[in-house]
Formats: C-alpha cells, structure tokens, sequence
C-alpha cells in the first residue's frame, strides 16, 4: 500500500512540475506591463482633490485646468507643463480658486518650467491664483478676469500654497483687444502663501500683476515683457524684495512702439482713486531695466490712480523718465508720509505728471538721478549704501542698491536670458 501512495505522490510531482515548466515558457516575452492611462499625462478640467505630477515628466495642458476648493496641485522638481492651444479659440491655463492650493516645488537646478507648444508671446493664459485676502473693489470681492473665478475676502493671512523655482513662457494670451492674461496674475491672495524664485518670460502681457491682496513676493524675474513687467492694483499691501525687470531691447516698431510699456505701473483703483485699502506695498532691491523707447513707452516706475508706495535701494536704467507721480491721491500720499522713495539711483530724471513738482524726490535720502548705471550680464551688479529693512523678518540684509549681486546670482542656473 505504502508503495502504491509513494509511486502515485511522485507521478503527479512530476505532472506538477512539467506544467510549470510549460507554463514559465509559453512565450518567450514576460507579462507586458499593465497600460498607462494617457489621462495621467494631461492637465484639463477641473481637480477636487490631491494630484501629484511626478519628478520631471511632462504634461500637456488642454483649456483651462481649475484647482478647485478642496484640490491641491503638487508639482515636483523638473516637471514640464506644456499648453498646446489644442481647442480653437480657448486659451490654456491654470487657476488656482478660493480653498484650492498649488504646491510647485523646483529646484534651481531643476526649475518646474511652464511653457507652450507654440514658443512665441501670447501663447497661453498662464497661472491665476484667487485667496481671500482683502481687496478694495466694491463689496471686497471681485471675479478673476480668466476662469470669473471669486477673489478677496477677510482673510489677510490667508494661504493658497506655494511656488518656488518656477518658469512661465510665452504667456499672455489675448481674449480680446482689451483683455489679455499675464504670467502670474494673484487675485486677492494672502500672505499666507509663498512666491519665491519666479521668472516669466516673453510674455504679451504684463509679467506679474497682483489685484490686491497681502501676499509677499521675492526674487521675481520678468524678462521682455510686451507690456508691464509689474503692475498692481486694488490695494495691494505686500512685500517684495530682489526683483529683476529687463525689456526686450528691440528697436521700436513702425508705429513707434518698443516691446514693453512701465517696469511697474501701480494703482490703487482707476476708478476710484480713494478706495480703501489703499495699495501701499513694501519694496526693496529692485533692478530695472527699460527698452531706451524715447517714443511711446517713456515711463520706468509709474505711480498713480491712488497708489502709495514705499521702495527703498532700487537701480532704474533705460527710460526717458525714471519715476513718474501722478494723481493727486498719490502726491498727496508722499506729502503726508505714507509714501517714501530711498536709496534709488536711476540714469534719467524723475517726472511729476500732475504737476506738483515741489515733491522733489530726488532729494530725498540716497536718491540721484542721471547716473551712469552699469551691469554685466544684462543685469548683474549692485551699488554700494542702502537700508536696512532686516528688522521685519521678510527683508534680507542688502544695504545695497539693485538686486543680483555679482558675486552672488541668485538667478543662475533656473532663468532664461
């Protein structure tokens, strides 16, 4: 019996094994490997959840892509977003609404760069990002020129992610002949959130532009923008430190246009100049050069609708006039203090466009105009004497004018020339 079991146990082992032997070589080729889903790869629609894109992969943007309330768009180091203008008539974008966050994380040696298919001004619409941040529109709350989105609020901290190491090109897509997009547009946005290390490049519109708001803002780069490089309105009340406009330096066309209008053109409200809360941002170490247009574009910073501004240790090059004042809310904004200009050198003279010269800012402390103001590398280089703002903790020490130190270029190895 126990002969019997012994000779049946090793028959059906050798059955056992010949057709596992059959099995492993029915084919030569392993299993294929379970297809990707193509959506993985497109950014369209609208996201109400988390979504991780991966450490350098690209990405196709189609339309508009809406992070909407609860979603979070997290983008890795060395990620490609691509728009490809793919639907007629609708441009691509991404907006960031109300409750939504974007969490973009490059590195200086892998910039997350947001580009176009198309490589030319205009292309797409760029990043829109809404907060619940105060605004001074009617009610305190308005809708994003791209996506109607909501923007503005209560919520002066208020936190919308963070972006560092990004690069936007080619955007500014045209709506109509009145309405175009920038490259980082911020609606409203709190300070709650981070914007570091930021260049748009070759857009048709303006680079930056915040619409209120408290976010805060350091080391920005705008390179040939075709409008403003920055602009702001609707009591903006941020900071900033180390930015960088340069113009494309093209001659001007036949209708005696060059590429690139104000290097910051700054409001309070064009349609009402006293609103409140009055734009009134902090800036410090800024370097911008203009398109030498002696034309059309004259104006390098320009300052009215209500604005106030206080801007220390600041380099301004290549416009017939340097600083421009305007609007008697804004004049007025500079006689009784709440407005201050120091520690800026530029190469031609100030101009006061509603005729109250008498603010003679000029003289003010570390101020000179028609300096000879020299960079290498388009843009580096710093003059010595400046102030201090290091006592607010937003503020580097740089008691210099300008903002790439030649011995230190923040810019090097994540922006385009």
């Amino acid at each position: 019996m126990n002969k019997y079991f012994k000779k049946i146990s090793y028959v059906l082992t050798i059955v056992a094994l010949l057709n596992a032997w059959a099995a492993c070589n029915d084919g030569d080729d392993p299993d294929p490997a379970p297809e990707t889903d193509p959506g993985e790869w497109i950014l369209k629609g609208e996201l109400t959840k988390e979504r991780t894109l991966k450490a350098g992969a690209t990405y196709e943007l189609i339309g508009g892509y809406q992070v909407k309330n609860g979603g979070n768009l997290i983008i890795e180091e060395g990620v490609t977003i691509e728009a490809t203008r793919s639907i007629d008539g609708q441009p691509d974008y991404i907006i960031i609404e109300q409750g939504g966050k974007i969490d973009a994380q490059g590195t200086r040696e892998k910039p997350i760069v947001m580009t176009s298919t198309r490589q030319q001004p205009g292309a797409w619409g760029g990043v829109h990002i809404c907060g619940r941040a105060p605004v001074n529109l009617s009610g305190g709350t308005g809708k994003s020129e791209i996506g109607d989105a909501p923007f503005g609020g209560t919520a002066p901290n208020d936190h919308s992610g963070s972006m560092r190491y990004v690069r936007l090109e080619y955007t500014g897509f045209a709506f109509s002949e009145t309405k175009e997009s920038n490259g980082l547009t911020l609606y409203g946005v709190g300070s709650g959130t981070v914007i570091e290390y930021i260049q748009t490049y070759k857009g048709s519109d303006d680079g930056f532009e915040w619409f209120g708001g408290t976010v805060n803002a350091k080391y920005l780069v705008s390179t040939h923008s075709e409008d403003d490089s920055f602009d702001w309105t609707d009591g903006w009340t941020g900071k900033g430190q180390f930015w960088v406009a340069v113009q494309d330096p093209t001659a001007p066309g036949a209708d005696g246009a060059a590429n690139g209008d104000c290097l910051i053109e700054a409001d309070n409200r064009e349609d009402n100049f006293g609103n409140t809360p009055q734009s009134c941002p902090t800036l410090s170490n800024l370097t911008l050069i203009g398109n030498n247009d002696s034309n059309a574009q004259k104006r390098g910073i320009r300052l009215r609708a209500g604005t106030a501004i206080k801007l220390y240790n600041a380099l301004v090059k290549g416009k017939p006039s340097s600083l421009t004042v305007a609007t008697t809310e804004t004049e007025q904004s500079f006689l009784n203090g709440a407005s201050v200009v120091e520690y800026l050198w530029a190469d031609k003279a100030f101009a006061y466009e509603g005729g109250v010269a008498d603010l003679a800012l000029e003289n003010q402390t570390g101020n000179a105009v028609n300096q000879d103001i020299r960079f290498t590398d388009g843009y580096l280089g710093t003059v010595a004497g400046g102030k201090d703002l290091s006592s607010d903790s937003f503020f580097a020490k740089a008691e210099y004018k300008g903002a790439v130190p030649t011995d230190s270029d923040w810019t090097a190895g994540w922006t385009k020339k």
